[in-house]
């Protein structure tokens, strides 16, 4: 009988990438041979514990040490004996069958993480050709074809300049300074680390390396219990004045029942991964691969906003209508992706392309997107929100990003750099007053003339990730907007959104694990705006703090 540990299908003269090591705690094994070796002498091990059994029928755990050290009075002869009944000793045969029942679920339990290590090596092999998320269901329940996945993340936060906490938008409070960040607020905050989530992904065999592929994943608020609605928050804050108004924010996640993914494709060994419906854009395919706070809602600005992944606009940070296809080629990868029209918020249509690799410890992505007619909406003002209640304002552009992002592994260290360029112009064709945005929601005051003169954004970040232990990482990271002067005057102050102007951010965060699947985690973030980015603030800096704890499975 073929064994799918060694096989030599397996390619087990393979070596090990740089990403694959470092998941391992051995630094020793560097071949996918010596991988299976070392999974193998586990099960062994494993068997060996559970099946010694000494003369008078006890298991002889080699933990426990001589005899006085075994329980003879303590778990093991109280499970027996309820086993075997109330009265009467306990049958010999009886104990030789539990420890034979100990055995079975021994080497069951070799076999799960051996098989576990594989899988999280095969995941980090394929995550960057496989638009699912792979690394999110490592910790996941899995049976026939079938993966259920999910995240609860949940903390306590204090921010100096913050705003009261939204039941709709992801990252619940106003982690970086916003316009209407104004007092100190303690509360509880969710989504610190990661969006809490869940969903459920497919992978049903066809035969020739070909399978049949989906996911569906929403988003939702544990604070509040409702699905993650960014829109809905904008649509709260209209026509109050910036101090009365809680934290609110536009977003790909626009209340849909599968807002997160909902996509269906063909998976091949050979051919790539081919996936149709609503599905990551290849930035933010990037962005969760080379943001050194890995996406953080909390501590990262790129990760609070989705302006960096969605090339300009948050809203297409994701991409309804979209054909996507990612292949990769020895230690090249490329991902293409087209988004055609659609009636679903997202008028307009998008052309992105990523190429990367990896080598030596280094990892690569560079990415150029077009998106036209994209969307960023944004709450009322009091006169309009008198004429058009329960509706929302809007700005249409084009946008045109090129990224260059990076991350360099050694030992426990991990660097990361990036640098996106967005540059924003007035859109191909006019969106109308009264059209629907993501989320079915209205845009009653839509400005299609806003880039005149082009707004180019820059976007530059740098960090570090170092494993103190294997169960504790610390991070440090940096991010830094530079917008130019697109009013025409050049102005460089507050007069107006359109003068040029600065966001500088910086953080540190502790995650520990305590199990595989649960983690806690403590963090500060300080953040400052300048010149035309701060226009309208009521304050220009912030400094917060979260702790908080995260499951996922």
């Amino acid at each position: 009988m073929s064994d799918p540990l060694t096989d030599a299908d397996d390619d087990a003269s393979t070596p090990l990438t740089p990403d694959e090591r470092a998941a391992l705690i051995p630094s020793y094994i560097t071949l996918r041979s010596e991988l299976n070796e070392v999974e193998q002498i586990g099960i062994d091990k494993a068997d060996e514990w559970a099946v010694a059994i000494d003369s008078q029928g006890w298991p002889q755990f080699a933990a426990w040490g001589d005899d006085a050290q075994r329980p003879r009075q303590g778990w093991w002869p109280t499970i027996v004996q309820t086993l075997a009944g109330p009265s009467g000793p306990v049958p010999d045969r009886l104990t030789v069958r539990f420890a034979r029942v100990c055995r079975l679920v021994a080497v069951l339990a070799g076999l799960a993480v051996a098989s576990h290590a594989r899988a999280q090596t095969a995941a980090e092999s394929a995550s960057n050709q496989v638009p699912a998320a792979g690394r999110e269901a490592d910790s996941s329940l899995t049976f026939d074809g079938l993966t259920l996945y999910g995240t609860v993340d949940i903390g306590v936060a204090h921010l100096d300049h913050g705003a009261p906490l939204s039941p709709d938008h992801g990252p619940g409070l106003t982690f970086m300074i916003q316009k209407f960040s104004n007092r100190a607020i303690t509360s509880v905050a969710p989504n610190g680390l990661s969006q809490s989530k869940i969903g459920l992904m497919g992978h049903e065999p066809l035969g020739d390396g070909v399978s049949v592929i989906f996911k569906l994943e929403t988003g939702y608020q544990p604070t509040s219990g409702k699905l993650t609605d960014g829109p809905k928050s904008l649509i709260k804050s209209d026509g109050k004045p910036l101090d009365q108004q809680a934290d609110s924010g536009d977003s790909s996640r626009a209340g849909q029942i599968f807002q997160g993914a909902a996509y269906v494709g063909l998976q091949s060994r050979t051919y790539g991964t081919l996936t149709y419906g609503w599905q990551n854009g290849v930035l933010l395919d990037d962005l969760q691969k080379y943001d050194p706070q890995l996406q953080s809602q909390a501590f990262s600005p790129i990760g609070t906003s989705g302006t960096a992944a969605g090339g300009g606009d948050t809203e297409d940070s994701r991409l309804d209508n979209s054909l996507k296809y990612a292949v990769q080629r020895g230690l090249a990868r490329l991902v293409v992706l087209h988004q055609f029209p659609s009636h679903n918020g997202q008028p307009g249509t998008a052309d992105e392309v990523d190429i990367g690799g990896d080598a030596a410890g280094f990892s690569l992505d560079g990415s150029l997107t077009v998106v036209r007619d994209a969307i960023a909406a944004a709450s009322l003002n009091a006169a309009q929100a008198a004429t058009h209640p329960g509706t929302l304002a809007a700005t249409a552009s084009n946008n045109t990003t090129w990224s260059l992002q990076g991350k360099y592994a050694r030992e426990q260290a991990k660097l990361y750099a990036g640098y996106e360029h967005i540059e924003y112009t007035n859109p191909d064709h006019a969106i109308g007053n009264g059209s629907k945005g993501l989320g079915g929601y209205v845009l009653s005051v839509v400005n299609n003339d806003a880039f005149s003169h082009h707004r180019v954004l820059q976007i530059s970040w740098v960090g570090m990730r170092y494993a103190l232990t294997p169960a504790l990482d610390i991070t440090a990271a940096y991010y830094r907007y530079d917008q130019n002067s697109f009013k025409g005057n050049g102005c460089a102050d507050r007069s107006a959104t359109s003068c040029s102007g600065t966001m500088n951010a910086g953080s540190v965060v502790a995650d520990y694990r305590l199990t595989r699947q649960f983690d806690m985690y403590l963090g500060v973030n300080a953040s400052g705006v300048a010149d035309g980015l701060a226009s309208g603030f009521l304050k220009t800096s912030a400094v917060s703090q979260m702790g908080g704890v995260r499951f996922s499975f």
